[in-house]
């Protein structure tokens, strides 16, 4: 059921009907694929973000067919999900689903995605060679304008933070395989960086694992960073320009609005965890073969990125063999997959 939306609501007919959620609940588009339309929204409170996933219908299918097909892929997508989370996958919470109109309801993820971590961390490195070379002499790069990544001095520190993140990216692919599940469109573009400093803010589904702070502790830092104490209460008058003050500061202050995504901070730093998105064409299988699709569809992703991403991607799957026991399987069928091109094997 979408939040806030009851039976007897014009909201949910609309939904019944097939067209997209058009509630003030609700924020706008934030997205838009070819089988669903994603919606930034909140979840029982403004404090708690959360996104929308809505199938529409489709009209060049069979109304039976269609209403058929779109309850299987919302189950299914939800099923992936509960199931990674108690395997230990990082990925979005599920908080409500409703089969019937087609709406899934996840935990909200902050942070940036692979992709846009690779093209801002070349592009940074790039700058900074030229700059360092010869304050923005274009022709200053050297052998480094090929897109090596191949780092030295200044540069070390930053390279490594890169390969870090090619490692942590291998172990999260591998954890998922390991569990019996199989991504479907593994891209850069599913592959979120969530800021460590994400993982001491409170979420609605902790992490597996992770015990979340205490309401004591909360408060406490609540009042350390307002200046209040529990002597505010006291009957001792105070002037009317400190109680207006003092007001003022431990008011808590209002929730961003969920039309508008929160703005994106420069990316300074690859620290944080990987967490996996848009199970939409995720499907439970511990088929070697469905496996190295996987991979081979996040290897054109690493291609397609930046011309460099080769030797990252080499990075990627050199974690990957460690990662749970018949990784080094999958990688051999890896080889056959990348001679048909995707296709799928006819034999077995």
């Amino acid at each position: 059921m979408t939040p806030g939306v009851r039976k007897k609501d014009p909201e949910y007919s609309n939904l019944m009907l097939g067209y997209p959620p058009q509630s003030s609940k609700l924020g706008g588009e934030f997205s838009k694929g070819a089988e669903a339309l994603i919606f930034q929204t909140s979840f029982l409170t403004p404090s708690i973000p959360a996104a929308l996933k809505f199938r529409p219908p489709k009209p060049y299918r069979h109304p039976t067919l269609d209403k058929r097909l779109m309850r299987q892929r919302t189950l299914a997508e939800a099923r992936c999900l509960v199931k990674c989370r108690r395997g230990g996958v990082r990925c979005p919470g599920v908080l409500a689903v409703d089969w019937e109109a087609g709406v899934l309801v996840v935990e909200w993820v902050e942070g940036v995605t692979v992709r846009r971590c690779l093209d801002a961390w070349v592009h940074t490195l790039k700058r900074e060679r030229r700059e360092r070379a010869g304050c923005g002499d274009g022709g200053s790069d050297g052998g480094h304008e090929g897109g090596g990544l191949e780092a030295d001095g200044a540069e070390a520190e930053q390279t490594s933070e890169l390969w870090d993140l090619m490692r942590r990216v291998g172990r999260a692919v591998g954890r998922l395989h390991e569990i019996g599940v199989v991504h479907g469109d593994l891209t850069t573009s599913n592959l979120m960086l969530r800021p460590a400093r994400r993982k001491a803010e409170r979420a609605p589904n902790p992490e597996p694992g992770q015990e979340s702070e205490s309401s004591e502790a909360a408060a406490a830092a609540a009042a350390a960073a307002t200046g209040t104490t529990e002597d505010a209460t006291s009957s001792t008058p105070v002037p009317p320009t400190t109680v207006s003050t003092t007001s003022a500061e431990a008011a808590p202050s209002p929730p961003p609005p969920p039309t508008q995504p929160p703005p994106q901070e420069p990316l300074t730093s690859l620290a944080g965890d990987i967490v996996l998105i848009d199970f939409g064409l995720a499907t439970q299988t511990i088929q070697d073969e469905d496996r190295a699709v996987d991979l081979y569809v996040l290897e054109r992703a690493f291609g397609s990125t930046h011309p460099a991403a080769e030797p990252l991607f080499r990075e990627v799957l050199r974690v990957y063999g460690t990662s749970y026991k018949g990784a080094d399987v999958v990688l051999r069928r890896l080889e056959e997959v990348r001679g048909r091109g995707r296709k799928r094997s006819m034999v077995g």
